[in-house]
């Protein structure tokens, strides 16, 4: 398994609110007889980690306002993973929690012994270049709910067009929320030919919480089947393991050229 994805998973069931979808996820995470270790107490088998787990749910995501987050830094092999969670406020902050996982897998893909190490706060540039890379993973990957999980709610939203929409380019709209940045690149994969799309990232600038994507974007459009290509920048500010703001900056015109038919 891709070990972003299994980083996905392991955090996802921190967050799950429903006991039944938690066990079910916990028993596809960790072998039965799986164990967990922290610095101060060990969970073995898949009763206890129900109970870690719900605890933990209980004090932090249902009483406490927080939400698990993966870092984004999730690396493997030969049976073995480690990655980053955050624990962040729900509704963005700072992060108040950093937890680094060493994970042995057995053959089945489930965890055998899973080592979680607590960390001091990391400094702003390490998650936003964290943040940045994972948001380019999963771009690369396709998933629009996906990528939209990566986003602060409301989000800074602007895409570079002197009005905030555009009458013929369909992305070019408003957003705030993660169901519209969902929208936005669901929009934007099904207005393009994804076999024709060209995108290339050339550098990525880190400046406390802020990251600038640098790079090339070549597209055909379904519609109308004209080219465009443009150079592109884009802003991404990170707060709390989110992106709170999201600013992009290319050359509309040729984009709407092409679109224009």
């Amino acid at each position: 398994m891709e070990a972003g994805e299994f980083a996905d998973r392991y955090v996802a069931v921190w967050n799950e609110p429903d006991p039944a979808a938690r066990r079910a996820a916990i028993a596809s995470l960790w072998a039965e007889d799986g164990v967990q270790f922290i610095e101060s107490a060990e969970y073995r088998g898949h009763q206890e980690l129900e109970s870690r787990v719900g605890d933990a749910f209980e004090e932090f995501v249902a009483r406490g306002g927080y939400v698990f987050r993966s870092a984004g830094d999730a690396v493997g092999h030969h049976g073995m993973v480690r990655f980053s969670t955050l624990m962040v406020p729900a509704a963005g902050g700072d992060v108040a929690w950093t937890g680094f996982i060493v994970a042995e897998l057995g053959e089945d893909g489930r965890i055998r012994r899973d080592h979680q190490f607590a960390e001091p706060p990391r400094p702003a540039f390490a998650d936003t270049r964290a943040v940045a890379d994972e948001f380019l993973r999963r771009l690369e990957l396709g998933d629009p709910d996906r990528i939209a999980e990566l986003f602060a709610e409301p989000v800074d939203w602007r895409v570079s067009w002197p009005e905030p929409e555009h009458p013929v380019v369909p992305w070019i709209r408003p957003r705030s929320s993660r169901t519209d940045v969902a929208d936005h690149f669901r929009t934007l994969r099904n207005a393009c030919l994804p076999e024709e799309s060209e995108v290339r990232v050339d550098r990525i600038l880190v400046d406390g919480a802020d990251a600038v994507l640098v790079g090339t974007s070549a597209q055909t459009v379904r519609l109308t089947g004209k080219r465009f290509a443009t150079t592109f920048a884009v802003r991404l500010t990170v707060g709390g393991g989110s992106i709170t703001r999201y600013h992009v900056h290319e050359d509309s015109l040729a984009v709407a050229e092409a679109f224009a038919g």
